[in-house]
């Protein structure tokens, strides 16, 4: 993963549409172009017809192409998801408690012990440069789909195994691949331009303000984890597992949750919660959830809701800094109509560990987050 290297790579180029964080299999031919939501709709379409079907499960689940499709959901909703909001500017190692709400100044030091708690207080100078590899376990798709009055469940817990590695340069540049059962996803950020490369939809630029990987703030770099929570509100205290938490809010901006819409699909809210131990001070899970409406042709309104849920643990420390080192995401996408009463909803999990993580990589540098050329091309193209 060498700058040099990363200098001469080019990617076949290909139409351009924003990267997304629901599903986005491949369900249409090679020379079709459709929208991503287009995808997502057949995705579901084709689950509905494989339910009205009387063949087995074994039938529907043990073919290749099938499990291709699943696989590749699944890289679409858990390989490289992006925080719901972009990193704030100010400081947030000062505590304002004069003319803000409770809520706000309750976060606020909540933040602070988080970042006493992970040790990053201590440090005087963080570290801008890391570099982490770790293990991941895919479950393939269970999905249940409800006509009304039945309900019916398709899918097997059947997963794939990958790896991973994920390099960072602060602030705001990151690089991410990510391996499994063949499929490779690959991702970046040089600060100003998020982008994804897959095999199966080419390469895709994020609309919308750049905002931090989500696998990143999974206990992977409390700083960061800490500035995304600088406008939190605090809703009080709920248990998880056998751990008392104090539960902290933040809400995308309405306005920078419009510029990321997509063609005909309306992105409606998106939400972080973020759960610290009482006891340790330490994230020990997170969640995420938007929700998306789309419209239909029969003049009727679709809407996506996509959640995920991430349980963090084992802490280990790295240069005095404590990090995450294993935990387990469940991602749900929730597929409901306006008027009518049916519905779909897949539910997906990802096992993860850390194997190793180093600060302040030699030769890590800007040049290593540059991004593809026909990504850059066309960002900076005047005629855009």
């Amino acid at each position: 993963m060498g700058s040099r290297a990363r200098r001469k790579q080019r990617w076949c180029t290909q139409t351009l549409t924003p990267l997304m964080e629901g599903p986005d299999p491949e369900m249409q031919e090679e020379n079709k172009k459709e929208s991503s939501w287009e995808v997502i709709r057949e995705w579901f379409r084709t689950q509905k017809g494989l339910s009205a079907t009387n063949f087995s499960m074994s039938n529907l689940y043990g073919s290749s192409p099938a499990k291709s499709q699943d696989l590749r959901l699944l890289l679409g909703v858990l390989g490289c998801p992006l925080a719901p909001i972009p990193l704030v500017n100010h400081p947030i190692h000062h505590i304002r408690v004069k003319d803000i709400p409770i809520e706000t100044s309750t976060a606020h030091y909540i933040i602070q012990q988080y970042l006493a708690a992970s040790g990053c207080l201590k440090q005087q100078k963080c570290a801008k440069k890391m570099y982490a590899t770790g293990s991941v376990k895919m479950i393939c798709c269970e999905t249940e789909i409800s006509s009304g009055k039945n309900v019916k469940s398709l899918g097997t817990r059947s997963g794939e195994s990958g790896c991973f590695v994920v390099w960072q340069l602060l602030p705001g540049m990151w690089s991410l691949e990510l391996v499994v059962g063949g499929n490779k996803v690959i991702a970046g950020s040089d600060g100003k331009t998020v982008w994804r490369h897959t095999s199966w939809l080419g390469t895709h630029a994020a609309k919308g303000p750049q905002r931090p990987l989500r696998r990143i703030i999974q206990g992977l770099d409390p700083q960061t984890t800490a500035s995304l929570f600088a406008e939190a509100q605090c809703l009080g205290e709920k248990r998880i597992e056998d751990n008392e938490c104090f539960v902290l809010k933040v809400c995308a901006d309405r306005d920078a949750v419009m510029e990321r819409n997509e063609g005909p699909a309306e992105e409606i809210r998106h939400v972080l919660y973020g759960y610290f131990c009482q006891k340790s001070g330490l994230l020990i899970y997170l969640e995420d959830s938007h929700l998306t409406r789309v419209p239909t042709q029969e003049n009727d309104s679709v809407y996506w809701e996509t959640t995920i849920g991430s349980s963090i643990g084992d802490y280990r420390d790295v240069d005095g800094v404590l990090l995450a080192h294993q935990g387990r995401s469940i991602a749900t996408v929730f597929r409901f109509g306006e008027l009518s009463m049916q519905h779909c909803r897949t539910r997906m999990e990802e096992i993860w560990s850390i194997d190793d993580v180093v600060f302040n990589v030699p030769g890590l540098s800007m040049d290593s987050f540059i991004p593809p050329a026909d990504i850059s091309d066309n960002v900076h193209s005047p005629s855009l």
